[in-house]
């Protein structure tokens, strides 16, 4: 669905490969100029391998293909990552091949100049793309048939995304509502008034009747068709075709940490990753903070409430006191708004940058809690979502995070209006159930990076 995606792709390996060894090359004339000589070296060899490990890395990884897709923390994550790739096969050539060449100053330097230099690649890509989108080039006009809930979401994405490189022309519908420019009948006249150039399909299934003609009429007038099932209804996104005995058989939900070794490795990220922290941050950081917060209002530093972990098993959940020491209700669901009056000097900030909950890697390290994962609930707020969303006990298959992938998307907290908060609630609750579908260490990782950036620019979208 991305306009000119192949040549964006091809374009994108073409600079990188020339990035790649000019960096080596770069590297060798900066070292030869420090007065090292390589007369009983070739380098060659090595720059023969690095390529190779360039080219399958990229291209089993979906290196370039989520070029367009991720946002900037992961694409640098991604580039982080190759950079240290090319690091390893270096050592390993170094070692094995006993030449003199390659010393680790050679090494670190040359990954370090492919991580600047590619990343620099990747800023002025996207931000030279995003213009030439805005200044009407290589766009595509694009049509939706079909406007309910899964018709509007693509088309939030669509404008929300103008790097992709589609013009939203309107919705066709045979139910009048916002967008919509016409039915299904009028479909042939609004393609060539509007020089429709793609169609994405998007109705419900009591409504695929008018599949047939709508694909003719796309035809006759070559407009490119994309059709979005109408799956939802039954499958997750995260379903799996399997054969039994010669029988195609479609299993619904598919949940990575079913399996032990998957389990297992999560835990062991967790105690590793969680004991880090306690030990060079929650060490000095703890103790200050109870200073400050005990300075500003008067009662203890850490909040301990009650909260549902895996399985519905309940924990003591512990973070630094935001509030004035007034009690809250345990079975009463009450959100804090923006300028709710009981948050307290410290507790803006240690909510803006999210750091109220640093003291949940004690309850990571203790088994309660994962370093990712849906945020877990009280009793009261509990009561409140089963009553909007009926799936809710599907999130009790995993430990509940510090973090995660609702609240990435901007999905923490509530807000005090009850009709957006059921919606809310229920965005937030979709996420929850994609991030435990398609677990994997790689999201994991993505995840924390862009918690960390979110944290580093105070931008947590849901106060």
């Amino acid at each position: 669905m991305i306009v000119n995606k192949k040549s964006i792709y091809l374009t994108s390996t073409l600079f990188d490969f020339i990035l790649l060894n000019a960096s080596f090359f770069i590297t060798l004339m900066f070292l030869q100029s420090k007065g090292m000589r390589f007369e009983e070296s070739n380098p060659n060899l090595l720059l023969l391998i690095l390529n190779i490990v360039w080219f399958f890395y990229t291209s089993s990884s979906g290196f370039y293909q989520e070029f367009l897709i991720r946002p900037f923390p992961i694409q640098f994550y991604n580039i982080l990552k190759l950079s240290i790739i090319i690091s390893v096969v270096s050592v390993l050539f170094m070692f094995l091949s006993k030449q003199h060449l390659y010393t680790r100053y050679f090494i670190f330097i040359n990954s370090i100049l492919i991580l600047v230099t590619v990343t620099i690649r990747l800023i002025i890509f996207k931000s030279a793309l995003r213009i030439l989108r805005n200044k009407g080039k290589s766009i595509r006009n694009l049509l939706i048939i079909g406007a309910e809930d899964v018709g509007k979401k693509f088309r939030e994405v669509i404008i929300s995304n103008p790097e992709f490189g589609h013009r939203f022309i309107g919705f066709i519908n045979n139910a009048p509502g916002k967008d919509v420019i016409g039915n299904i009948s009028e479909l042939n006249k609004i393609i060539n008034e509007n020089r429709i150039e793609d169609v994405v399909i998007a109705l419900h299934n009591d409504s695929i009747e008018s599949l047939d003609e709508i694909v003719n009429i796309c035809n006759k007038n070559a407009v490119k068709i994309h059709v979005i099932p109408d799956y939802f209804k039954f499958l997750s996104g995260r379903f799996q075709i399997s054969t039994v005995s010669n029988l195609p058989v479609i299993t619904i939900r598919d949940e990575p940490l079913n399996e032990v070794i998957m389990r297992f490795m999560k835990r062991i990220f967790d105690v590793v990753f969680s004991f880090l922290i306690i030990i060079f941050i929650l060490s000095w950081f703890l103790p200050l903070v109870s200073i400050l917060i005990r300075i500003g209002s008067p009662g203890p530093a850490l909040f301990i409430q009650d909260r549902f972990g895996a399985r519905k098993r309940k924990f003591k959940c512990y973070k630094f006191r935001t509030l004035t020491s007034e009690k809250r209700s345990a079975d009463k669901f009450e959100p804090i708004g923006h300028h709710d009056p009981r948050v307290t000097r410290i507790g803006k900030i240690l909510r803006k940058t999210n750091m109220d909950e640093l003291p949940q890697f004690i309850n990571v390290l203790i088994g309660d809690m994962s370093v990712v994962g849906p945020r877990p609930h009280p009793p009261g707020v509990e009561l409140v979502y089963e009553k909007i969303f009926e799936k809710i006990k599907m999130r009790y298959n995993v430990r509940p995070g510090v973090t995660g992938w609702a609240q990435i998307n901007g999905l923490r907290g509530e807000v005090l209006n009850e009709e957006e908060n059921k919606k809310r609630i229920l965005e937030k609750m979709k996420y929850d159930l994609w991030y435990i579908e398609n677990w994997s260490m790689k999201l994991d990782f993505q995840i924390i990076l862009i918690t960390l950036w979110h944290m580093v620019k105070g931008d947590t979208k849901g106060f």
